[in-house]
C-alpha cells in the first residue's frame, strides 16, 4: 500500500477545495491542491519551528537560500546567485507584481490558469490574448497568432511552464522559438514555473526559461515555489529569480509597501522541502502517474470527450465540448463530481480535473464522471 493512498480526510476542515461543497455528495477535483500530507521531512521541520515559540518577523535564513540554489543546479542544471532571490508570499502575487513593474500591454496564450488573464487589469495593463495550438491531440504554442495579438505596445510575456491546464512541459526547442519571439520584441517574460517538480513524462525534464542563454536570463522574471510539489500552498511561501539588476530593481519597487514578508513557517517548509525530500518526491511522481493513466484511460472509454496526454502537473484538461452541455460544471456537479470550470480559463466546454488524490477518491470520481458523460 502507498503512503499516497493514506490521505487525511479534509471534510470538516478549513480547506477550500472540499468546504466548496460541504453538505453535498459531491467529490471534488477542482482547485489545485493535492489530498496528500505534507512530506514526513516538511512536517517535521514545521514542529521544530512551533516548538521554538517564537514567531516574530522572519526571513529567509542562509540554509533555506542553499537549499533553493542546490535544488535549482540539481535538478535544472541551473546556477542561480543568492541575489537574485526574491521572497514572495504567493506565486499569484509575483504575476501581479510583474505586471506592475513592467510598462506596457501583456501577453499571453490561452487556455491559462485564470490569474494570468486578470493580473494585468488588476495592474491597469492591457491584456492581449493569443489561442494555443492543438494538433492531432497534442497542445502547442501557434507563433502566428501570437505575432497577431502582440502590438508596438507589448512588453510583457507571462509563460506558464509547465503549463496549466494543458498539461505541457515543453521542450527546450519550443522555449528557444518564444526566446526568440521575445527578443525580436524586447519583451519581459514572467515565466511561471510552480509546476516545475510535476514532471510526469519520464523522457521529458524542465528547463527554467531564464537557463536558455544569457539574453533569455536578462529578460525574465522566474516564478517558482514548493507549494505544488511538496503541497504546502497555505504556507504561502514562493520566490522570484531575477538575473538582471534593473529588472529586480524594478520588480523590487513595484512591491514596496504591499507585499508582506513571508511567514516563518513557509519558510521553514520551504527548506527542508527542497533540501531532505527527494525520495518522498520520487514515490509521488510514480503515484500521480498511475492516477494520470487512470484518468486517460477513463475520458478515452468515453464518447464525445477526449484529453491530450499530461506530461506535468496533476491535472486533466478535457474537451467535454461533445456532449453539447450548455453548462458542462454544473451537469459534473450534478453528477457528484466538482471541476474546474474552462470558462475561467479563457475556454468554454472544457473542464479541468485534479488528480492529485488517492486512488479510492479518484476511482469514484471517474465512476461519476463516466455517469455524467452518459446522461449528458
Amino acid at each position: 500500500m502507498s503512503p499516497f493512498d493514506d490521505a487525511p480526510d479534509r471534510r470538516g476542515s478549513d480547506s477550500i477545495k472540499w468546504s466548496r461543497y460541504a453538505g453535498r455528495d459531491v467529490l471534488p477535483l477542482w482547485v489545485a491542491d493535492m489530498d496528500f500530507a505534507a512530506p514526513p521531512a516538511v512536517l517535521e521541520a514545521l514542529h521544530r519551528r512551533i516548538e521554538h515559540g517564537v514567531f516574530g518577523y522572519g526571513g529567509p535564513s542562509p540554509a533555506l537560500t542553499a537549499a533553493v540554489l542546490d535544488h535549482l543546479r540539481t535538478e535544472y542544471d541551473w546556477t542561480v546567485e543568492p541575489d537574485w532571490l526574491l521572497w514572495l508570499p504567493g506565486l499569484v502575487s509575483g504575476l501581479n507584481i510583474a505586471c506592475r513593474a513592467v510598462d506596457g500591454a501583456v501577453l499571453t496564450a490561452t487556455p491559462v490558469y485564470p490569474p494570468f488573464l486578470s493580473a494585468p487589469a488588476l495592474s491597469g495593463r492591457t491584456l492581449q490574448r493569443a489561442p494555443l495550438a492543438c494538433a492531432d491531440g497534442r497542445w502547442g504554442w501557434d507563433e502566428t497568432a501570437l505575432a497577431a495579438a502582440s502590438t508596438a505596445d507589448t512588453r510583457l510575456f507571462l509563460l506558464c511552464h509547465p503549463h496549466n491546464p494543458v498539461g505541457r512541459c515543453w521542450t527546450r526547442d519550443e522555449l528557444q522559438r518564444l526566446a526568440d519571439f521575445a527578443a525580436e520584441r524586447d519583451l519581459v517574460v514572467c515565466s511561471d514555473e510552480i509546476h516545475c517538480g510535476l514532471i510526469l513524462d519520464g523522457q521529458r525534464r524542465h528547463t527554467p526559461f531564464a537557463s536558455l542563454s544569457a539574453d533569455a536570463a536578462r529578460r525574465t522574471i522566474t516564478l517558482m515555489a514548493p507549494s505544488k510539489t511538496f503541497n504546502v500552498p497555505g504556507l504561502g511561501c514562493a520566490f522570484a529569480v531575477i538575473a538582471d539588476p534593473a529588472l529586480r530593481r524594478r520588480f523590487r519597487r513595484a512591491m514596496e509597501g504591499i507585499v508582506p514578508h513571508v511567514n516563518v513557517l513557509g519558510l521553514a517548509a520551504a527548506e527542508a522541502a527542497y533540501r531532505d525530500c527527494a525520495d518522498w518526491h520520487r514515490e509521488l511522481l510514480d503515484y500521480l502517474r498511475g492516477n494520470r493513466d487512470r484518468v486517460q484511460s477513463a475520458v478515452d472509454g468515453e464518447k464525445n470527450v477526449r484529453m491530450a496526454p499530461v506530461e506535468a502537473t496533476y491535472l486533466a484538461w478535457i474537451d467535454v465540448r461533445g456532449l453539447g452541455l450548455a453548462d458542462p460544471a454544473a451537469h459534473f456537479e450534478a453528477h457528484g463530481l466538482g471541476l474546474s470550470d474552462g470558462r475561467d480559463f479563457g475556454a468554454p466546454g472544457w473542464l479541468r480535473l485534479n488528480f492529485g488524490c488517492p486512488r479510492t477518491t479518484l476511482d469514484a470520481a471517474l465512476e461519476r464522471f463516466s455517469a455524467a458523460c452518459r446522461n449528458a
